[in-house]
């Protein structure tokens, strides 16, 4: 027996002890949930506005003092005086957020057992009557769930949700109640797909927004975020409290500022994060949108807070028009395309050579032959295929292991013989004396892309005797000469990095004639976003599309260093054990593995592999018919446009009728989630992350990602994870 096993027989292993923990909790709000669901309607919103005046007088001394240091600062005393008064309301803050968190574990099975009535009595009541309040009133002028009848409010359980009309159908269960408890306390937790997360995220958000301090919904993608807001919203209005979504909401409005100063606010984590930048360009007070951030919760936190946390968030704008530089694109496009197209003959000249070497058992030359062709091309389908096969990969790293060693000084017997050279991770092109030499022959001016000597050349015009007027004169003809082939070269680097490292329908999309960017992660179009530093232009260049201005960084932010502001961060999400080191040490969050609710009985089978990507798309389809003959339901993940509408051809050649979801049908998204579940249904999707995994039911789901090559082994980095 492993040391690991006695130490789970003696401790019980980490589910174990966390259900421990949480257990006398979900005892007091089953103990506690009878005497609440007798009370009558008003009774229950009478018992959580209690529950809000409580939390007020804890919250009161702190907002008192802070409000008096305020208007001690905004008067004229020394600078000593104003450090003393902030640190002291810093503290006070702190303080503050300590207090209302014990407040609010002192009120949580009251607040939980709240909000599992209501949830009830929506499901089991076509409308609830209240005795109406100014805020449903105010309720009543937006939302068409709520009457008013004289002094009642009428609340229907039936609304519009994302486009669809739903009827509220849902009552907690206990272990939905186990992962409420976890996530107020500040943790992850993981359930299942179809476990119902968005149902159990009502009850923190609920218990928090009693505080007044502002809860922050956090969701992935636009439709979740109206979507969720529209679902949930209901249950947190009837209670009093104030709900909205900033997506609904042009950015720097009075309508978004007041969607942050809702009790409840949900959002996309990129327009949090992009809140938060224009705040800090804010010139006034009065153009700040957000206020503090106290508590969070993350859906989908995997691709949050992990998959997308190190990606910057960047607002840019326009610079200086300049139609040269724009033009420069178009007129050195056809030059840059001539020198890829050589590199790219080349490269495949190396990956033959490369092959027959290690056919021939000479496995140091056909590694320095791999790398080469590695360091020329990386993304070259054949060369990405050969590395797939069992032991091509190790061989590759075991070469540029050996040439990288020294600070690379053995590198250029790999480079030289290339006209450019890229480095993928530092996502950089770097030209090679061949590739100057290319160019130079296509414009037939052998100095055309190569850089002065700014410092000899200096120092000639220095000391070669001439007039003070005439040697500035010289000076500032050689710094416009560098300027101009500065440009040049920056140009050039640009469209190889735009024909090098991005593809069409994997990076981007072009619609409408322009070259719209898709995010990696979600599969979405970001829609006004603009790669900078000139790579947008090259793109379009290289696409022979209208080349726009140029853009430069205003401001940027991580991901990971936005919801570190937080007070306090919760996540969700079906894929969160297999991450629980990161989380911890990036955010010192910890992982809950929230039990189902009934035995599982989704069919997760083995991984099938095929030799050809023809022979793996064919037995897709014919998947597909099996099962959409048999009524079921089919989902067909996908990780870029093209391979999905490749699918979708093969699919119409058999007369299937399907739905594609991509980046180019992203405004048809809710009409085609809302028929994904329907007998018979295929819907063809790209990794558009978080539309709601549960909505294909019963149905199968196929993965296509990705084929295999011939051979006895499959190695284990072309496994795909399992979960995403």
């Amino acid at each position: 027996m492993s040391f690991a096993s006695v130490i789970g027989k003696i401790f019980g292993s980490k589910s174990e002890r966390d259900f421990k923990a949480v257990k006398p909790t979900l005892d007091k709000i089953l103990a506690l949930y009878p005497e609440i669901d007798a009370l009558s309607d008003d009774e229950l919103r009478a018992r959580s506005a209690a529950l809000r005046e409580r939390l007020r007088e804890v919250e009161k001394p702190f907002e008192d003092r802070i409000a008096e240091i305020k208007l001690q600062l905004d008067q004229d005393i020394p600078v000593a005086e104003k450090e003393k008064l902030a640190g002291e309301s810093d503290k006070l803050v702190k303080e503050e957020d300590e207090a209302i968190e014990k407040a609010l574990d002192g009120i949580l099975p009251e607040a939980f057992a709240i909000i599992k009535s209501t949830a009830r009595r929506f499901k089991e009541n076509e409308t609830i009557t209240v005795t109406a309040t100014q805020f449903d009133r105010d309720l009543s002028v937006n939302h068409d769930f709520v009457d008013i009848e004289g002094d009642k409010a009428v609340y229907r359980n039936h609304w519009v949700a994302g486009g669809n009309e739903i009827t509220w159908d849902m009552v907690h269960y206990d272990v939905q109640l186990i992962g409420g408890i976890a996530l107020h306390q500040g943790k992850i937790a993981e359930m299942a797909t179809g476990e119902g997360k968005t149902l159990v995220a009502t009850l923190p958000v609920f218990l928090n927004a009693l505080a007044g301090k502002g809860v922050h919904m956090v969701t992935v993608n636009d439709y979740l975020s109206k979507r969720d807001s529209e679902w949930m919203g209901p249950l947190y209005m009837f209670h009093g409290l104030s709900v909205d979504c900033i997506d609904k909401h042009q950015p720097n409005s009075d309508p978004r500022r007041k969607a942050y100063e809702c009790d409840i606010t949900f959002g996309t984590n990129n327009e949090f994060g992009f809140d938060y930048l224009r705040d800090n360009m804010a010139i006034s007070q009065e153009d700040l949108v957000q206020r503090k951030h106290h508590f969070a919760i993350v859906d989908e936190v995997d691709s949050v807070l992990i998959d997308d946390a190190r990606t910057p968030l960047i607002i840019s704008g326009p610079i200086t028009r300049n139609e040269a530089d724009e033009a420069q694109f178009m007129e050195f496009r056809p030059y840059v395309e001539r020198l890829y197209q050589t590199q790219r003959t080349l490269v495949n000249q190396v990956l033959n050579e490369a092959k027959k070497k290690i056919a021939e058992g000479d496995e140091a030359e056909g590694g320095k032959l791999l790398l080469r062709a590695h360091k020329g091309l990386p993304k070259y389908q054949p060369l990405i295929k050969f590395l797939s096969e069992p032991g091509m990969k190790v061989l590759l790293q075991k070469a540029e292991n050996y040439y990288m060693q020294d600070n690379e000084k053995e590198m250029h017997v790999v480079t030289d013989p290339l006209y450019f050279v890229i480095n993928e991770q530092l996502h950089s092109v770097d030209m090679t004396d061949k590739g100057h030499e290319v160019l130079a022959s296509g414009v037939g001016d052998e100095n055309f892309f190569v850089l002065p000597d700014v410092g000899s050349r200096m120092a000639e015009i220095e000391h070669n005797g001439l007039p003070l007027a005439e040697k500035q004169q010289k000076k500032d003809e050689l710094m416009a000469e560098f300027s101009t082939k500065s440009e040049r070269v920056h140009t050039v680097i640009q469209l190889l990095k735009a024909y090098t490292m991005f593809e069409k329908d994997v990076d981007y999309v072009i619609m409408e004639g322009k070259i719209k960017i898709v995010d990696e992660s979600t599969g979405r179009i970001m829609e006004g976003r603009r790669w900078s530093d000139g790579l947008h232009q090259a793109v379009e260049a290289k696409e022979n599309v209208k080349v726009e201005g140029a853009t430069q960084t205003f401001a940027t932010i991580t991901l990971q260093n936005y919801f570190r502001m937080y007070h306090k961060l919760a996540g969700m999400t079906g894929t969160a054990e297999t991450e629980a080191g990161e989380f911890w040490s990036i955010y010192k969050l910890d992982v809950m593995v929230i039990p189902t609710n009934r035995p599982v009985i989704r069919d997760d089978q083995d991984d099938l592999i095929y030799k050809t990507k023809k022979a793996k798309y064919a037995a897709v389809i014919d998947r597909i018919v099996d099962l959409s003959n048999a009524g079921r339901p089919v989902l067909v993940g996908t990780t870029d446009v093209e391979t999905s509408e490749l699918l979708s051809r093969m699919l119409r050649m058999r007369g299937i009728r399907h739905n594609v979801l991509n980046a180019k049908e992203h405004a048809r998204e809710a009409e085609i989630v809302a028929q994904a579940g329907q007998t018979s249904a295929v819907t063809i999707a790209t990794n558009m992350a978080g539309r709601g995994g549960a909505s294909c039911g019963r149905g199968a789901r196929i993965s296509p990602r990705r084929w295999y090559p011939p051979g006895p082994d499959v190695p284990p980095w072309s496994v795909p994870p399992r979960g995403r």
